[in-house]
Parts: structure tokens; C-alpha cells; sequence
């Protein structure tokens, strides 16, 4: 190689050198700080102006850039052990979503997207011993745990816009509040309890009120029977009544027929068994009208 190439390929290097730390690109997804000598001075594509991505120019080997996301961003807390009010111990799992808001800010605090974890999760666990401390475990497993969500979500925003981060907290759910698993057999054990003192207190309500059912209705069938009992009678007595009474008439106007008629109702309640025996004379006058007729005498 000669020596005016040797030249003109140690000139391109350095050309090259030189374009790569002149030019860079930011994608749509992406905002830059371009910080000068240590001090942050602009943001390329920050968040709430137009989308400008492509090709730009910095100072080279003076001005370095910090590449931030402007995508929502995950943060998981860890474990968290809350007292409630009611002075139960409980395990709080969380995440929250946040998106940088002001990238100066975000840089001159957190520094760095990986430190931005470290920072704010102390927040998340401070915000969930305040607001969940003040609610019952019922509470927050289940009866108000939306509303317990939004007022820490609110609680957060305020921590995080004092204490300058430069960011907008999106939204906070809490993945699981659960007992921990020491406590969870005793918990249970008394849950039991509870529950089969309640089943023994519901059936001894229910077995009582059976009774009472009972007890009114066999006095119901009671009140019935006797009111039939009574009717029954009443209205025998008065057939009976009546039926003597319109057998002394006919007795009264055909004495001879009344004689036979009575006579074949006593041949019926002695006969109908089949098997009575009867030791008479000849000249009975039971069976007289078994030998002349009606017209016995």
C-alpha cells in the first residue's frame, strides 16, 4: 500500500469516527437526552409533541445521548407485608405502569431506566402500608378492593410528582392480598368454626320453626277434625230425625206395611253375615213373614 493510500484510509477512519459520533438516528418508540459535558441541554421526540423520529447531528466526543422509551414501562414491587385495620397480617403483590413525562426530570433523579425501578418502588410500598393500613382485611381482598386500587393510585401520583422523578404513574393493581402462609391453617381452622357455629345456629332456627309448623298444623287437623266430627253428628242426628219422623208417618197411615218393613230390616242386619244360626218354633212370629207374606199377621 502506498503511502497517499495509507493517508486517505486513515482520513476516512477518522471520518468515519467522526459521522458516527455526529450522527445518530431515534426511532418513533424512543426519546433522547443529549446531555453536554455531564448536563442535560435538549430532548429529541419528547412525549406530547409530534412524533419526529429520523437522522440528527450532535456535537461529537463532547454531547452523548441517554435513550429513554416512551412506551408505558412496567414496574413489579416486591412483596409487601401490610397490617390492616384489623390488624391482619397480609402479603401485597403490585404493579404499576408508568411513562416518562418530563425527560430532564427524569434524567437529573432516576439517571437511568434501570435505576428508575430502585427509586420508585418505595413509593408503591409506602403508598400500600398507608392506604391499605387503613382498610379491614375483607376490605381489601375483596369488598373494596377497586376503590382501594384508585385511592392508592392517587396516593402514588402525589409521591411521584413531589418528589420531581418526571414521570406519570398509569395505573397500579394489586395482583394478590393473601394471609401469610403461616397464619393461613389458623385462619381457616377459625373460619371453619365460625362457619359450622353459624350452620348449627341455622339448623337449630330451622328445627324450631318445623316444629312450629307441625304443632300448627295437627292443631289445624285437630280444629278440622272436630269441627267435621261435630257437623257430621249434627247432620246425623238430623237425618236420623227426620228419618224417624217419616217412618212414624208411614207407620201412622199403613201400620201392616211398617210391620214388614221393619220386619225385613231385621231379617237383613241378622242374615247379611252368612253364617248365623237361629234355634225357632214353628209357629215364631220372627219368621211369619217368611210362611204367609205381607200379609201376615
Amino acid at each position: 500500500m502506498t503511502p497517499r493510500a495509507i493517508v486517505f484510509a486513515f482520513m476516512g477512519l477518522i471520518l468515519g469516527v467522526l459521522a458516527a459520533n455526529t450522527f445518530f438516528i431515534v426511532d418513533q418508540r424512543q426519546q433522547v437526552v443529549v446531555v453536554n459535558l455531564g448536563e442535560p441541554v435538549r430532548v429529541i421526540n419528547p412525549p406530547g409533541d409530534i412524533d419526529r423520529p429520523g437522522l440528527y447531528l450532535k456535537t461529537p466526543f463532547v454531547e452523548s445521548l441517554v435513550v429513554l422509551d416512551k412506551r408505558n414501562q412496567p414496574i413489579e414491587a416486591h412483596q409487601e407485608e401490610v397490617i390492616s385495620a384489623d390488624q391482619q397480617r397480609l402479603v401485597v403483590d403490585a404493579f404499576v405502569r408508568y411513562r416518562i413525562k418530563n425527560p430532564l426530570a427524569y434524567y437529573r433523579t432516576l439517571r437511568s431506566e434501570s435505576n428508575a425501578g430502585t427509586l420508585i418502588e418505595p413509593l408503591i410500598n409506602s403508598s400500600l402500608r398507608q392506604v391499605l393500613g387503613a382498610a379491614t382485611a375483607g376490605d381489601i381482598i375483596s369488598g373494596r378492593r377497586d376503590a382501594l386500587m384508585a385511592q392508592t393510585l392517587a396516593d402514588i401520583r402525589t409521591r411521584a410528582e413531589k418528589s420531581h422523578f418526571g414521570i406519570e404513574v398509569i395505573d397500579l393493581r394489586i395482583k394478590r392480598a393473601d394471609l401469610p402462609s403461616a397464619n393461613q391453617q389458623a385462619v381457616f381452622a377459625r373460619m371453619k368454626s365460625n362457619l359450622q357455629q353459624q350452620a348449627a345456629q341455622i339448623r337449630a332456627v330451622g328445627e324450631q320453626n318445623r316444629r312450629e309448623v307441625v304443632a300448627d298444623a295437627d292443631k289445624q287437623v285437630t280444629i278440622t277434625l272436630a269441627t267435621a266430627t261435630e257437623e257430621a253428628s249434627t247432620t246425623q242426628g238430623v237425618g236420623d230425625a227426620e228419618s224417624t219422623r217419616i217412618f212414624a208417618g208411614s207407620f201412622g197411615k199403613d201400620p201392616k206395611f211398617a210391620a214388614f218393613f221393619r220386619s225385613m230390616q231385621a231379617y237383613e242386619s241378622v242374615f247379611q253375615s252368612g253364617d248365623t244360626t237361629m234355634i225357632l218354633g214353628p209357629d215364631s212370629d220372627f219368621m211369619k213373614y217368611f210362611k204367609k207374606g205381607p200379609d201376615a199377621r
